[in-house]
This record gives structure tokens, sequence and C-alpha cells, in this order.
């Protein structure tokens, strides 16, 4: 748990392991399971698409989208095996048969191979009810590599139509898994799509790897490495390139974390001696100290509009959550609920403050700054490294269950969530990416 007294002694603990690469790992793929969803969940169908041209297509755009919509907790698409009809054209469509089976709103498509190798892909919404389409789209020219991408791009335009929520198909995950080998662990830094597929290894390493932090364009990750034998602050991009190691002082070198204009990069530091709060220009990379107290001071995170930080103190004897405005340094305490909270996040849209709260184990909270409404939304007992979707109607936590580090995202009303965990080891560390550049339409 990464409380102000856990990190540093974690961190201090791991500065004497030694350093390691993994020679030889597998990336881990995430397996998902649908723990909970919306009692009231949307029935939806959602027909194979049709395919022109020769040759098998590498994606199931539909099965896809299918899976996307079930992990939501928001819709339950009905069984292709339950399908009454497949229609290839909205004037195919019978629309009694889908309103016997209760359906609002069917989905259907196709796929065409080019004579070069790419495709065209087509997705229409059809209200059942209104009898008539209400989205149509194209995207033309797609590689096989990107057809996932399209069809995660397809599940956000479609949420977002029966929802009026913005869809995170179209996003990644950053998460660490340790896997234990004899008397080694071995630990990757990984990337994957949203549904943990894909996973692509950014660092191996037989030392720890915590705290990965994404840049607010995607591009890079900020994390902290414990592969010299000591923590260091590391900034990478996606494709290995230009890996710069930021902060090497003596001492605490931790919990990184983007300003939103991405011209910064929060993290503590106990190079003076005690562990507080600092932020690096990274152009110049000066450093500027913003907490100068006697009290452990660590995980800041930025609000929206970049002008003040939440981290965590136990400036009051036990851990809590604060907020410096940085114009000013004046400081206020935020969290009042039960006698620890740490690890603040705050959701993209600046509405919620997410925490680790303690009260009977470890859960995640939710903190609404508009209304000052707490609730605690996970029953998980030991949950940490609370992230945000985009959309900041999913979190995405880690938890322990079965004596096993597995990852879970639970919606922000706390009514549906998922697990995913990886078949060999353990899986920690989650960071939801912003959203990616879409494939041309």
């Amino acid at each position: 748990m990464k409380s102000v007294f856990q990190v540093k002694n974690r961190i201090l603990t791991l500065l004497f392991f030694t350093l390691g690469l993994m020679a030889s790992a597998s990336q881990a793929n995430l397996v998902i399971e649908i723990s909970e969803g919306y009692e009231n969940a949307l029935p939806i169908a959602v027909i194979p698409f049709q395919v022109d041209g020769t040759g098998a297509v590498p994606e199931d755009i539909s099965a896809i989208v299918s899976h996307n919509l079930l992990r939501s907790g928001r819709f339950s698409p009905l069984d292709k095996n339950a399908l009454p009809s497949r229609p290839a054209q909205v004037d195919d469509i019978v629309f009694e048969q889908w309103r016997s089976k209760d359906i609002d709103h069917l989905i259907m498509g196709n796929v065409t191979q080019r004579p070069n190798g790419l495709y065209d892909v087509e997705m229409r919404l059809v209200d059942v009810l209104r009898r008539k389409q209400v989205i149509g789209k194209r995207w033309r020219d797609v590689p096989r590599q990107q057809l996932r991408q399209v069809a995660h791009q397809m599940s956000d335009e479609i949420y977002l139509e029966l929802t009026g929520i913005p869809g995170a198909f179209n996003t990644r995950l950053a998460y660490v898994t340790m896997k234990i080998r004899g008397d080694e662990r071995h630990y990757t830094l990984e990337v994957s799509d949203s549904d943990g597929h894909n996973p692509q290894p950014l660092l191996r390493s037989k030392m720890p790897i915590m705290s990965p932090s994404w840049s607010p364009d995607g591009r890079k990750l900020a994390y902290v490495s414990f592969e010299t034998g000591r923590s260091n602050v590391v900034v990478q991009n996606l494709d290995g390139s230009n890996r710069e190691v930021l902060a090497d002082f003596s001492g605490i070198n931790s919990a990184p974390a983007w300003s939103p204009d991405g011209k910064s990069l929060a993290m503590t530091l106990s190079k003076d001696g005690n562990a507080d709060i600092f932020i690096m220009n990274l152009q110049t990379k000066a450093l500027r100290k913003v907490t100068r107290h006697w009290a452990i001071e660590t995980e800041a995170a930025w609000s929206v509009d970049g002008k003040s930080l939440y981290f965590n103190s136990d400036r009051r004897g036990q851990p809590q959550i604060f907020k410096m405005e940085l114009d000013s340094g004046n400081v206020s305490r935020i969290s009042f609920q039960g006698n620890y909270n740490a690890n603040p996040e705050t959701s993209p849209n600046g509405r919620y403050l997410a925490m680790v709260h303690s009260n009977n184990g470890f859960n995640v909270g939710l903190l609404d700054l508009y209304t000052n409404e707490f609730n605690v939304i996970t029953d998980a007992f030991l949950g940490e490294s609370p992230s945000f979707a985009p959309n900041s109607d999913m979190i995405v936590y880690a938890m322990n269950r079965n004596n096993k580090g597995q990852l879970a995202v639970v919606s922000v009303d706390g009514r549906a969530s998922q697990i995913l965990s990886v078949e060999d080891g353990q899986v920690r560390e989650p960071a939801w990416s912003p959203y990616r550049v879409q494939p041309n339409k």
C-alpha cells in the first residue's frame, strides 16, 4: 500500500536489492473477468460483420465491439447464436424480430479487403424503436495492425451515442507484472490495449519497477526503476527510444506525475534529508521544492488546471490528503473521512478525487469535489494505485485476491466492475492512458 510510511520503507528496502536484467520473459496477456454489471444493462445485438474479398480478416471486429460493450457493464449483448437473423443492410432488417427479443439497437457492418492488402470497414448503429440508422461510419485504408483499434474506436462512438458518455475503449493500460523464477523476481513494465490485448514490454528487470505515469499526449511514460540498485525517476518514449534518467539523487526518487501541459514533472525526493515534493521543468531540468515540512510528503497529483497539487502527508499525525495552491503556497486539508487516506488521483474532468481509504481494509474512496460527498466504491480489502480512464467514468486499481496481485476496473458509481489478471505471475501499478490518435476515417 502506498502510504507515506510504506512508500518510504518500501523504497529503502528495495535499495538493497541487486541489479539484473531478465534474460528471458514473455509478455503477459491480461485476462478479463466481468465481476459485476448494471442490473438494467441495455440489451443490444451485434451482428457479425459481412466480409468482402478473399482471405480471412485477421480480427473479428464485431466480437471485439460486443466484448467491449459487455465489459462496460452497461450493455448485455445478445448471444450470436440467438440472433433471429443476420441482415447485411438496413433495408434487410425485420424490426419485429428484434422487438420480440427486447432489442432496442442493432450494430451491423462489413469489412472489405482491398487489393493492396488494406481494409475498408463500415459500421452502422440502428435504432430499432425508431426504425432508423443513427450512426454510419466508414474507415478507409486500415492496415491489419490497426483493425483492433478501429473496433475500439467504433465502440467509443456507440458508447457515446447510447450513454451520452465518451467511451474509453480506444485507450491503453500501463502496468507492471512480476513473476518468480527460482529465487529471482522478474519485473516487466508493459503497455496493452484497454482490453488487455496486444501487450508490449517496455522494460524488463530483476529489480522492481513502480509508479508508471502517462504524459498528457500519451507518447511517453515516466516511472521509477531500481536498475542501478537505487530508485531513479525515468522518462521513456513508448517505442523504447529516448530513455532518460531525470532523478538519480541520494535517497528517495519516486512518484512521478506529469503536469497537464506536459512541461513539468512532480516527484518525491529526499535529497535534502526529508521526503518532499519537487517540480522539475522538463526543458531546463530545474527543480522547484514545493513542500517544506518535517512530515513525509509524497504522491503528488496535479489539479486539472495545473494550478495546484494534491499530495499525501502525515503532517497531522496520520496519512491524509492535502492540497497546495502553487502560486501562493497555501495548503489545506482535503480528506477527513477515517484515519488513513493516501495516493490521490484527480479525474480528467476535474470532478473527482480518488484515494486509497482504510476502513476494514484498503479500498478506493471517491471524493466528489463539486458536492464534497465521499463514497468507498470498492470492496477489495487490499486496493491501491487508482487511475482514472480518460472519460472519468471508470477507475483501474491494483488489488490482492487469493494472495495474487491483480488489476480491477470499477465504475465511479461502484455498480460495474471487472478483474484483469495474468495467468502466470502478478500484476500491479496500473496507469490508464489518455486518448490516443485515431486511425484515419
